[in-house]
């Protein structure tokens, strides 16, 4: 089993040819498949995963995810003075699920857009300007949570309990560890 996935994670790498193009304020990458699935690379806008070809999925999670109202109504208070990192890969099936998931509670809690910043990977969880660098991601989606410019925690690859429940326990301060804390 072992082998067949490491040959499998092999052929997906190599599978995919890939060419730059420039976008106003990233750097895309063409994956050219059958789809011809064009993932984003870099820092980007929230406006950009409402657009072909991210729209299906981003649409999809975004409708079906039902948020924790009385959990997000604590958030509220707490989420004032927070800024937001969100590093991402539009490939990723965890960012897929969950990202969409995080922007629909952003707008539940009217967060605006100018406090999350977003910041999409590569495969090999890179960004073109290393964007990445000294922050220790390894695995997506990473939310960081930062007060006054000082990260407070973060939501490593899944939420521990539920993500609004994770959020509230950060923001409160609770003793909240990620899922690679430990590691």
């Amino acid at each position: 089993m072992k082998k067949i996935m490491i040959l499998l994670s092999i052929f997906l790498l190599f599978s995919c040819k890939s060419k730059t193009t420039e976008s106003k304020k990233n750097t895309k990458t063409e994956i050219e498949n059958e789809e011809d699935y064009v993932d984003i690379l870099g820092i980007f806008d929230r406006d950009e995963l409402i657009y072909d070809p991210h729209a299906k999925w981003f649409k999809e999670n975004y409708d079906n995810y039902q948020i924790d109202e009385p959990t997000a109504k604590k958030i509220q208070p707490l989420i004032k003075d927070i800024e937001i990192t969100i590093f991402m890969g539009t490939w990723c099936s965890d960012s897929r699920r969950d990202s969409p998931a995080f922007f629909k509670l952003m707008d539940f809690l009217n967060v605006k857009n100018k406090k999350l910043k977003l910041i999409a990977m590569s495969l090999e969880k890179n960004t073109p300007d290393s964007l990445e660098k000294g922050l220790e991601i390894y695995n997506i989606p990473t939310f960081i949570f930062k007060k006054d410019g000082k990260e407070i925690n973060r939501i490593v690859e899944f939420p521990i309990e539920t993500l609004e429940k994770d959020i509230f326990n950060i923001l409160s301060g609770e003793d909240y560890k990620n899922a690679y804390a430990d590691f």
